[in-house]
């Protein structure tokens, strides 16, 4: 799944007074903001559902973040730092295939969202968000994780295993057709079974890696 980059400095001297709490009390926030926008979407979910659903003023959610666009970036950019951090701790460099690394690194992320429960729902909210407040905001930050997703995927690979006439920067482009289309299904529904889906992604990613790599490289089972 695609990731956002890691966490920036949202809201400044606003946002420091939210980072002053205690983390017990922030989590609260955050949860009831992620599970308020992932079920209504940035337009429809409101300040007052959100400051109702983590039990504070409405005011309280101003004070901490200043508006509701700073909190929603905020979110996102936290989302990507939780995976982002995960994967960085977890991920084995030593692996040079490319399809094993696309395995791992996506193994990663599942893992973190059986963890947090409402991060999934966010995610695939955010990725389909078309509302003019924030789509370009969301396209720069999505953007602005390509360094680390290639960094993934194609550092210490072993690329000799690709067939001659295969070009690299299409097969991204496919996995990212792959990756849309697993969030767009997580977006229509309010219960995940990350297992099957996991199984799912192998197997597509065992079928590309039959089809784009050379014989001697293709696992006969």
């Amino acid at each position: 799944m695609r990731q956002p980059i890691r966490s920036k400095n949202f809201g400044g001297e606003i946002l420091e007074k939210f980072l002053s709490l205690s983390q017990e009390k922030r989590n609260v926030i955050i949860d009831a903001a992620l599970r308020m926008f992932g079920a209504n979407g940035y337009k429809k979910a409101s300040v007052s559902d959100i400051a109702a659903a983590a039990g504070i003023s409405k005011a309280m959610v101003f004070h901490y973040f200043g508006t509701k666009k700073a909190l929603y970036l905020y979110l996102i950019n936290l989302c990507g730092s939780i995976m982002m951090n995960e994967v960085n701790e977890k991920f084995d460099n030593s692996i040079t295939d490319f399809f094993d690394r696309i395995k791992m690194s996506s193994q990663i992320e599942v893992s973190v969202m059986k963890k947090h429960a409402a991060i999934p729902s966010f995610l695939a909210s955010m990725y389909f968000e078309n509302d003019e407040e924030v789509k370009d905001d969301i396209k720069a930050i999505l953007d602005g994780g390509d360094d680390f997703r290639n960094k993934i995927a194609f550092a210490g690979v072993d690329t000799s295993k690709f067939k001659d006439e295969i070009d690299l920067k299409l097969v991204m482009k496919m996995l990212s057709w792959i990756a849309d289309g697993y969030t767009k299904q997580l977006s229509n529904q309010s219960e995940f079974d990350f297992d099957t889906m996991l199984n799912e992604l192998n197997e597509c990613l065992d079928m590309l890696k039959n089809n784009f790599y050379k014989e001697e490289f293709v696992r006969i089972e």
